[in-house]
């Protein structure tokens, strides 16, 4: 039997490293009661501005949501927009010594706007190049300095195609982990999906893997994809894939085989940043010792909650101590 309280309890002592692409996720809320005369748009009344970091950096918001330290290790512009996220970061406790400055860059901004309660449009302002040598030369020394100078319990990649994680970054870091006997987590994207080798736990949604491995394949055939993740897995020294599916819940494939987990029945307001829930949950839960099925499980009900909400949102640490408590047949 899963001891939930214990593990729950030993998430504030764990520190996880956290290298990605981040992001400031802009909301302008309001109202609409007609149509431009200027264009056959509507016409929003602004009611209010919100600004929230987002990308890697909501998951460093999930995990010290959920008790845990994060560190964050990013590249962002030397901009206005990257000064604003600096000080988000502070402000919120995240710790900012894993961030580099490269004035080259611009800091990535989307912006959603929102009417009565449904996304209307979405603006992107963004860099998405690679890392230029230099700037990668830098980042990856910064990266080494806070292995020596600091101990994880778990590193976590999260990728959003922007640029911060380059092949460099992720065979540097993964073997600086290695050597530590550090677990590594990674949520990709395409650009850098078959870059990843001697993971822990690789977390692709299912449009991510498809793209990745070029599969033509449902959902819901299970013996399809444990074939094709199967065969990933011992090219690339996977331990743990776990696939996001969705309305159709989750994949696991390790060591026991693979197993289908499914979605709990949510009221869905907003999918915007389950799978940076999901990818923090899971690396505390593995961090803490659970075994990949119940930290699937766990990951997957964290994930489930947070579309509950409207916009980006870390995950409220006693919501899921609640849920799991509910459902602790799941963990037996």
């Amino acid at each position: 039997m899963i001891q939930l309280q214990h593990v729950f309890d030993t998430f504030s002592r764990l520190k996880v490293m956290i290298v990605g692409d981040v992001m400031i996720d802009s909301y302008l809320w309001g109202h609409t009661d007609r149509i431009s005369p200027e264009a056959p748009v509507p016409v929003i009344t602004c009611t209010q501005n919100e600004y929230r970091p987002g990308g890697a950096a909501n998951v460093a918001l999930n995990i010290e949501s959920l008790g845990g330290r994060p560190v964050l290790c990013t590249v962002i512009g030397n901009d206005d927009s990257g000064l604003s996220f600096l000080s988000m970061m502070q402000a919120k406790g995240i710790s900012t010594e894993g961030i580099t400055f490269d004035p080259q860059r611009t800091t990535t901004v989307k912006t959603r706007i929102i009417s009565n309660g449904q996304q209307m449009l979405r603006v992107d302002r963004e860099t998405d190049t690679p890392l230029s040598e230099e700037m990668e030369r830098r980042f990856i020394e910064r990266v080494r300095r806070l292995f020596k100078a600091e101990h994880f319990d778990a590193v976590v990649f999260e990728d959003y195609d922007k640029g911060a994680i380059t092949p460099a970054v992720i065979t540097e870091t993964v073997a600086a982990a290695g050597d530590l006997g550090v677990p590594v987590l990674v949520d990709p994207k395409k650009r850098n999906f078959n870059h990843y080798r001697n993971i822990t736990l690789f977390k692709p949604n299912f449009k991510e893997l498809t793209e990745g491995l070029e599969l033509r394949i449902g959902k819901t055939d299970t013996d399809a994809l444990f074939q094709a993740v199967q065969t990933f897995q011992k090219e690339k020294d996977i331990r743990n894939m776990l696939v996001t599916l969705s309305e159709a819940g989750m994949f696991l494939s390790d060591t026991d085989g693979y197993r289908a987990i499914p979605a709990e029945r949510r009221d869905v307001a907003d999918v915007s940043g389950a799978g940076d829930t999901v990818i923090a949950t899971a690396a505390l839960c593995l961090a803490a010792g659970l075994p990949p099925y119940e930290t699937a499980v766990l990951a997957n009900l964290a994930g489930g909650l947070v579309c509950e909400k409207v916009g980006v949102v870390p995950i409220d640490r006693t919501s899921l101590w609640h849920e799991a408590s509910r459902k602790k047949e799941l963990f037996s």
